[in-house]
């Protein structure tokens, strides 16, 4: 009996030191980004890097095991880039850094956050392209990508989300077609609002504004120059 209570503690002790040591790393990755981030508005004064953890830094939430779930940065008035390692969040439901000055592409990594819920990096000065990677982000609801300046064309890898139900790439620079693999989200996903006004696609886009499914195709016109 009793080396079964002494194995039932040192299990207990290494799960706690791997919640601990997960919670460090996922601090670690944060500061990591703080420092490459410009702040005027002083809103990361509290990513302290000495903390145990990042649990107690404004603008972070964890679970109930001390790993990050969100962080909540819109209208910050923060800019600088993105850092690949923000990938390595493997908790991470909502990414919310909208309204910034944010700069420099989409990490490639952000498809390895398997947990996400919604990534909203709309109104920034985001360039490059839209990652293909996002399309394994299997819980992704909502995708915001506009008033940025991405370039080159929309995914195919996009309709593998099947649980998008917003999808905003409007005020972009991209080019080529909506894929047919995005559209059909809209018939056989659970997509309720596709926007891709205001780029260089081949199509015209009558409207903007949320509209039912079937008027989705129908608004949908390609070029036939």
């Amino acid at each position: 009996m009793e080396a079964q209570t002494g194995a039932a503690l040192l299990l207990a002790c290494l799960l706690a030191l791997a919640t601990i040591a997960s919670s460090n790393t996922e601090g670690d990755i944060l500061y990591s980004q703080r420092q490459v981030w410009k702040d005027p508005n002083n809103v990361l004064t509290s990513w302290d890097p000495t903390l145990v953890n990042p649990c107690t830094w404004f603008h972070v939430t964890c679970n109930n095991v001390n790993s990050v779930i969100r962080v909540d940065l819109g209208n910050a008035g923060i800019s600088g880039t993105l850092i690949p390692q923000l990938g390595q969040l493997k908790n991470l439901q909502y990414l919310e850094l909208y309204a910034n000055n944010m700069s420099g592409p989409i990490p490639t990594t952000l498809g390895n956050l398997t947990r996400l819920v919604s990534l909203d990096l709309y109104d920034n000065h985001l360039t490059g392209v839209i990652p293909s990677s996002l399309g394994a982000v299997g819980r992704l609801r909502f995708l915001r990508l506009h008033g940025n300046k991405l370039a080159g064309v929309i995914p195919a890898s996009l309709g593998r989300l099947t649980k998008l139900v917003e999808l905003e790439l409007q005020e972009n620079m991209l080019t080529g077609t909506v894929p047919l693999e995005v559209l059909s989200l809209v018939l056989v996903g659970d997509l309720t609002e596709l926007n891709v006004a205001k780029n260089n696609l081949a199509g015209t886009i009558k409207s903007s504004k949320p509209r039912g499914r079937d008027a989705y195709i129908c608004d949908l016109q390609l070029s036939k120059d």
